[in-house]
């Protein structure tokens, strides 16, 4: 089953959960902005959740099927289309030979995903599929994807093809769909969760209200890499000290000397050299990532507790996710 690019769109990139056990090398985790959208649209099209599923930013993207399909739309809402109709988002979709699928342009969020039953066949590279753009690893040939690419998607299990087969028969869509508001918030302004960093207390006092009182404005200057944020008052420290580089992650908030936050995002350094202020909490990181530049955040302080507490209860409704998918694959089974 081959899919043809007719247009790449502002930026379409393969990409999975990421690149573990390489850090030490200085080869970054990348993988998809947000997890969770990635990982419920393999599951409604049968594939493990850690699969390799193209994600599509803001607008222009385009892609031509040259076999019938399944696939699944998750994230952003990009005004996607198919065949000029509106495409179905949240549940798994049959595309018919010959189609075209479209996305417009950002009309809340800022990434979709596309999974393919099957997977996409591309090789692994350090045991992921993911696209790590600035080193020109993984993906499709270390890139993002180009007007005239092709590629082949893999065989379908048994969960993708009782969902590929009942679509047939039906020629329609299924009504139902994956209720993912209590995981990911898609509205602005936003509201964004937020531990103490490890240099918290080296700011002044009215630098660690402001973090938590101040809106910040992403500003155009964001990308897969980090994201700068703009505040009507610069954060200081209490005094200026040398600090060595040293690791961080997705989500860590570090601020430069022109005193403006800057979040890093999954394409971020290794390490880094900045004080960290503070660390946007796992659950909240799918929401981060679906903010378009110029959008409002407040950060909101939590205590670590409360981070683990949320991301628990985000793991857990995705597994219920999960059984509902399988159990709506095995009607469809007994169906035919």
């Amino acid at each position: 089953m081959t899919v043809t690019v007719l247009h790449q769109g502002l930026l379409t990139t393969i990409q999975d959960l990421g690149r573990y056990g390489a850090q030490k090398y200085g080869v970054i985790v990348s993988g998809a902005m947000d997890s969770y959208s990635l990982r419920i649209a393999n599951l409604l099209v049968g594939n493990e959740e850690s699969e390799g599923a193209l994600e599509v930013t803001l607008f222009g993207t385009s892609l031509q099927f040259e076999n019938d399909q399944l696939i699944a739309i998750t994230g952003g809402d990009l005004a996607a289309s198919l065949d000029g109709e509106k495409a179905p988002m949240w549940r798994p979709v049959l595309v018919r030979k010959g189609s075209i699928l479209t996305f417009k342009s950002g009309t809340k969020g800022a990434r979709a995903y596309i999974a393919f039953a099957g997977g996409i066949s591309i090789p692994q590279a350090m045991g992921s599929k993911s696209t790590y753009l600035r080193a020109g690893i993984g993906g499709f040939q270390g890139r993002a994807l180009q007007k005239g690419d092709t590629f082949d998607c893999g065989e379908m299990n048994a969960l993708g093809l009782s969902f590929f087969h009942q679509l047939k028969a039906r020629d329609e869509h299924f009504t139902w769909s994956v209720n993912y508001k209590p995981l990911l918030n898609l509205q602005q302004p936003q509201t964004i969760r937020v531990l103490e960093g490890t240099e918290f207390n080296r700011f002044d006092e009215q630098s660690q209200q402001l973090l938590f009182t101040e809106p910040y404005t992403l500003t155009t200057q964001a990308d897969r890499m980090g994201y700068r944020l703009e505040g009507t008052t610069q954060l200081t420290l209490i005094e200026e000290f040398e600090l060595l580089s040293e690791g961080v992650t997705y989500g860590t908030i570090q601020v430069p000397s022109n005193g403006q936050p800057i979040i890093l995002m999954v394409d971020r350094q290794t390490t880094g050299g900045y004080p960290k202020i503070g660390q946007i909490i796992s659950a909240d990181l799918p929401s981060m990532a679906q903010l378009q530049p110029t959008a409002t955040i407040q950060f909101q302080k939590v205590s670590l507790e409360e981070a683990q507490t949320e991301f628990l209860k985000n793991e857990w409704l995705i597994e219920d996710i999960k059984r509902g998918i399988q159990l709506k694959g095995q009607r469809c089974l007994t169906k035919n």
